[in-house]
């Protein structure tokens, strides 16, 4: 498996873009399975997994949660 890809892909009347299967395959993208699309005019896309993205809120508020004392 290759960890990095290079393509392109056409936006259709509808305004889908179908993500290429080489990049499906590398992030293991199932049908059904929901994508969080995050975008910023200056920086551009950005396509995450939903289920990786909520992990990473949950342990953000985990952590706000259980401040750690300041150390010194």
């Amino acid at each position: 498996m290759k960890d990095k890809y290079m393509g392109t892909a056409k936006v259709g009347s509808k305004g889908q873009v179908v993500i290429p299967k080489e990049v499906r395959d590398m992030f293991r993208i199932e049908p059904g399975e929901t994508l969080l699309i995050l975008a910023d005019i200056n920086q551009g896309i950005a396509i995450v997994k939903n289920d990786a993205y909520l992990d990473f809120a949950k342990q953000v508020f985990k952590a706000q949660e259980n401040p750690e004392e300041p150390k010194g």
